[in-house]
């Protein structure tokens, strides 16, 4: 299933983590291990924010999921189910 994970960093956490040198190689793994279709990160809020879009291909992935942004940005995370054009297409077709 697509769906839209959005995290919501700690400013200190992300601060402290960004000044220690240890972010870049943070987000390449959590990249590498969900392989997002897209990728987003900017300030939402007034806070630094990630917005992937990947395939979770089973719902015990979510804490692999969700864990590094937890135990290492102390984030807040959301994990959205969606849908492109294409899928909602889709989905319209079947009420009928």
């Amino acid at each position: 299933m697509r769906v839209m994970l959005k995290a919501t960093m700690d400013t200190e956490k992300a601060n402290e983590i960004i000044l220690s040198g240890k972010m870049p190689e943070l987000m390449k793994n959590i990249l590498e291990h969900l392989k997002p279709e897209a990728a987003y990160f900017g300030p939402l809020g007034g806070r630094r924010t990630a917005l992937l879009v990947f395939d979770m291909q089973d719902s015990s992935d979510l804490p692999a999921t969700g864990e590094p942004f937890f135990t290492q940005l102390n984030a807040e995370v959301e994990v959205l189910p969606i849908m492109n054009a294409e899928d909602l297409q889709k989905g319209l077709a079947q009420m009928r």
